[in-house]
Order: C-alpha cells, then structure tokens, then sequence
C-alpha cells in the first residue's frame, strides 16, 4: 500500500448579524486574508467544540452553534506547508456570538470585522479560500441541517495519550 490520502479537518463560524457577517483579517502566506472565524479539528474534540473553540480564539466572543451550513471538500496550495497541495474537509456552522471579551485574537488574527456580502464580494481577491463566500451565500439560501446531523461517538474524545 502507498501513501493514506487524509484531507484536514476544518470548522468555520457563520455568524450574522443585522446583515452583516463577522469575518478576520489573518495574515496567511505573507499576505493579509479574509476568512470566518475557523481552523483545524483538534485530536480529540468533537466538530461543534472546534468550532466554539476556534470562533472564541479568533474572534474573542462566545459562539454557540445553532445549525450545520454545509460540508466542504477542496484543494488549495498551501504556502504554509511549502507549496503543497493540501485537501480541507470544512464543516461549515451557522450561530450567535456574544459580546467581544477582554482577550487576545490567537497568533496571526489581526482584527475582526464586520461585513455585508456584497462587501465581502468585492474583495474575493482577499479570501483565505474560495469557500468564504461560497458558505454566507448558501447560509443567505437558507442552507441549513439541525445540530443532530453531527455526531460525535465518545471513543474520539479524549486526551492526546489516547492517540
């Protein structure tokens, strides 16, 4: 047998408010990007605790999931792992955030901000990756699945000396 193929896990925030989406500014190859809050599945955690994890580490608020947008596979060059092409498997969270807490942004987060489609559109040339618009437009579809779609078994928590 050769090489195992192994996309990486990956959670993303959908958060709106008043027609406005919360985004980061990230720097990201040497350059400044656009994403959701987001990052990777950590061993383990569940899908919804990565994504509570990841929106309160880049965004500094509470996020507290309300449904599943979508399930994303792509493939992007990745400058981080010296040009190679890597596959991400997105599970993309629509929710509500509380107000912003006294806390620092996690390593490479410069700000958030906050920003209408149409704003978010115009700067497609700033995305982390395609699927940044491609999830608040199915989010503004009303793509939604209820919470009960993502299981977690309980013999994938747990602490790292389990793996």
């Amino acid at each position: 047998m050769s090489e195992v193929w192994k996309p990486s896990v990956t959670v993303a925030a959908i958060i709106e408010q008043q027609g406005r989406f919360l985004l980061v500014e990230e720097e990201s190859g040497g350059a400044i990007r656009i994403n959701q809050p987001a990052g990777h599945l950590e061993p383990g955690e569940s899908l919804l605790d990565a994504v509570v994890r990841e929106a309160l580490e880049e965004s500094a608020r509470a996020f507290t999931p309300t449904a599943l947008v979508g399930t994303y596979l792509s493939r992007n060059v990745s400058s981080s792992r010296g040009g190679m092409s890597v596959t991400y498997l997105r599970f993309a969270f629509a929710g509500t955030v509380g107000e912003q807490l006294e806390r620092a942004l996690d390593e490479g987060i410069l700000r958030t901000v906050w920003m209408t489609r149409d704003e978010l559109a115009a700067c497609a040339d700033r995305h982390r990756s395609p699927l940044v618009l491609r999830c608040v437009d199915d989010y503004l579809r009303g793509q939604r699945a209820p919470l009960e779609l993502v299981h977690t078994d309980p013999s994938a928590i747990g602490s790292l000396a389990d793996y």
